[in-house]
């Protein structure tokens, strides 16, 4: 695999873990141990790194070495809102544009994510739970707003979530919820999906701050 191959395919990797919460805020992230775990070289993991810094997902240690940025309560704020912005614009242009194609994936993400859970797999939970937010996004088949939550680099701030079984309610609120989002989709239920969406982000934001 040529180099840029092997540094796009570790950044993408390290991007996902990062945003889907499975390398958690203040991690260091060790170029050895990475280009092992991805099996690539230590010259892909430093330059998905490095590009990876120049969209903030990660920080330059006081000593040197990268690390996944910490979050404090007002970044989680921020995030919610402007997720909320962002995803509430969505729900309200899918709920007109959206097509069987659309619904069939939201679909088969719900189960995978039950799958998942059932099966004491967090990571791909997790994993599941951002490709749900960017599925809802694409449904709104509105490119503008896709690049803009794509270059948002967006974290999910469930904390709780890819961490630990004793959370356990938190994945299956979270599952209850994505359902019901689809449910209301599908009915064209404007009012169901803002207020599943919003209820939805605000656990989100309230479930992080109790981790303080």
């Amino acid at each position: 695999m040529k180099e840029d191959s092997l540094a796009n395919k570790a950044y993408t990797e390290l991007r996902k873990k990062i945003l889907s919460n499975q390398v958690v805020s203040g991690t260091r992230l060790k170029e050895d141990i990475w280009a092992t775990r991805l099996d690539v070289n230590r010259m892909a993991i430093r330059e998905a790194l490095t590009r990876l810094l120049g969209e903030q997902l990660v920080v330059l240690g006081e000593k040197g070495g990268f690390f996944v940025k910490s979050l404090v309560a007002a970044d989680i704020q921020q995030i919610r809102e402007l997720r909320e912005i962002l995803e509430l614009g969505a729900i309200r242009l899918a709920i007109q544009k959206i097509d069987n194609e659309h619904i069939d994936e939201l679909e088969r993400i719900c189960d995978d994510f039950t799958s998942m859970i059932q099966r004491g797999y967090f990571g791909g939970a997790c994993e599941a739970d951002v490709k749900f937010h960017e599925t809802l996004i694409d449904s709104a088949d509105n490119e503008k707003l896709r690049n803009l939550y794509q270059s948002g680099n967006i974290p999910l701030f469930h904390q709780k979530l890819g961490q630990t079984q004793t959370h356990m309610d938190d994945y299956e609120l979270t599952d209850m919820e994505h359902r019901q989002i689809l449910k209301a989709l599908k009915e064209k239920d404007l009012k169901l999906a803002e207020e599943t969406l919003t209820r939805h982000l605000i656990r989100g934001e309230v479930s992080s701050l109790d981790l303080d």
